[in-house]
């Protein structure tokens, strides 16, 4: 009963925001985190987090509209996840602005697996579906939740949306991932916050931090191309998908090395990617180890 109390609101917003127009999913969904904002109990940590970004010299206007920006975002990820169709793929394709897409095509050539590393920036998951559109369909890890019924709607959600998913509790998810990249296929990676416990401590916007220890070691065990990437939406209709030179895995003797300026290398080109539109970085949750709350 518990499980399915939990998953009403997931049906619920699938049925009100998907028979909505595009124009009125987007404000009203931006709309219902601005509001959100107003009450958030984030709000003093997701201000800690911006003052990090945005720098010692941003103005107490400037994280206040940041906050809020982040907040309004999150509600338009959410009414977009809720409103997304089998049937409005193409058009969500078609509005999507497109950059260095070349650099996919070289490692596709090269017959090389690709690692797209991302941060929980706009909406992650069109870019999975662009993906799939160019013929490089992903794998990606989600977080088993403790609320089955929700994982397997968040499951079918990014399927429809041409994403394969392991979950965490996949014992043999490692070796899946591995498998695909040595297939010259591609995985998706969340890149910029570590949920398991066991990343790298790497300096991330001025502080230490733990990142996910995935995306580099991979790439340095199967020679896959480790693409950052970031997802944005547009002020209005659509989304901006850019493409990062990959990160080169350093020429060091021990693995562990070579593994953590991998993973140093990568924290520098997520921190370029959330500068690029800070108020639309989805992070509410403590992430360094003077956070209140922080789990290490």
């Amino acid at each position: 009963m518990k499980d399915l109390l939990g998953y009403i609101p997931f049906r619920i917003g699938t049925a009100l925001f998907g028979a909505l127009p595009e124009s009125w999913m987007r404000r009203l969904g931006e709309g219902l985190g601005g509001l959100w904002a107003r009450r958030s109990k984030k709000r003093e940590l997701v201000a800690r987090h911006m003052r990090r970004v945005l720098g010692p010299d941003a103005t107490d206007e400037a994280v206040e509209a940041a906050v809020v920006g982040m907040h309004r975002s999150y509600g338009r990820y959410w009414a977009e996840t809720f409103w997304l169709r089998p049937r409005r793929h193409d058009s969500v394709c078609e509005a999507v602005e497109r950059h260095n897409f070349e650099i996919i095509d070289k490692a596709k050539a090269d017959g090389k697996g690709m690692i797209f590393a991302i941060p929980h920036l706009g909406s992650w998951e069109v870019a999975g579906l662009v993906a799939d559109e160019i013929g490089v369909r992903a794998l990606a890890v989600a977080e088993h939740l403790s609320n089955e019924r929700v994982t397997d709607w968040f499951i079918n959600v990014r399927n429809g949306l041409g994403i394969d998913i392991v979950l965490t509790s996949d014992p043999k998810r490692n070796s899946k991932l591995i498998r695909r990249l040595r297939a010259g296929q591609s995985i998706a990676l969340l890149a910029d916050r570590d949920v398991t416990g066991r990343g790298l401590t790497t300096e991330f916007f001025g502080e230490k931090a733990k990142m996910p220890a995935g995306p580099a070691g991979l790439a340095d065990l199967t020679g896959a191309a480790l693409i950052p990437v970031g997802a944005y939406f547009k002020k209005g209709r659509g989304h901006r998908i850019v493409i990062h030179e990959p990160i080169e895995v350093p020429d060091l003797e021990k693995r562990e090395a070579r593994v953590e300026a991998t993973a140093a290398r990568l924290a520098d080109t997520l921190e370029e990617i959330i500068l690029e539109a800070p108020e639309q970085w989805h992070l509410f949750q403590p992430n360094w180890p003077s956070d209140p709350g922080y789990r290490g």
